[in-house]
Order: C-alpha cells, then sequence, then structure tokens
C-alpha cells in the first residue's frame, strides 16, 4: 500500500509551505498520521513535528447525454497536511 500518492502543488499549498514550513500530500485514504509521518520521514528526510488529516467525500456529477441525466461521483480522497521542522524544508522540484 502506498502511503504518499503525490504532493499538492497549489498558490495556498505553496504559501503555507513558504510562511510556516507545512507541505500539503494526497495521501491514501486508508492511511493513518503515523504512517504519513513515517513515509514523509523516509521519503524526504526531514523531521516531521504534526500532521493533520482532511477526508474529502466523493464529489457528484451530472453530465446532459442524449440518454438522459446521467449521475455519478468521484472517488473520496484524503489530503495530509504535514508540518516539519524549523529550518527544514521539501523540494518537490528536486527530481525535474
Amino acid at each position: 500500500m502506498s502511503i504518499l500518492l503525490k504532493p499538492i502543488i497549489t498558490e495556498k499549498a505553496t504559501r503555507e509551505s513558504e510562511l510556516r514550513n507545512r507541505y500539503t500530500f494526497l495521501v491514501n485514504p486508508k492511511a493513518n498520521k503515523v504512517e504519513i509521518k513515517k513515509a514523509v520521514e523516509a521519503a524526504y528526510g526531514v523531521t516531521v513535528e504534526k500532521v493533520r488529516t482532511l477526508n474529502y467525500g466523493p464529489e457528484r456529477r451530472s453530465r446532459y447525454t442524449k440518454n438522459g441525466i446521467q449521475h455519478s461521483k468521484t472517488n473520496a480522497t484524503k489530503r495530509a497536511v504535514v508540518e516539519v521542522a524549523e529550518g527544514e524544508n521539501i523540494d518537490f522540484y528536486s527530481n525535474l
């Protein structure tokens, strides 16, 4: 089971990382805070001080087609906001 799926790089997440040393990741919905902390420390070599998680439910969508209205929904996701120790940072662009 892969814990960290991908980092979330948005304007808000970038601002949080620059000002408060908080990084946001899309994680496996079954992962808990301890597993997320260990995965970030192993993957990026930083000391994690705090982990906060957010569960996002599925989004419901509808399409209008010639056969009528088609209803669907996206998968539920989970995000983790990880705060690293002072003076440490994570560079997401180092592998490019």
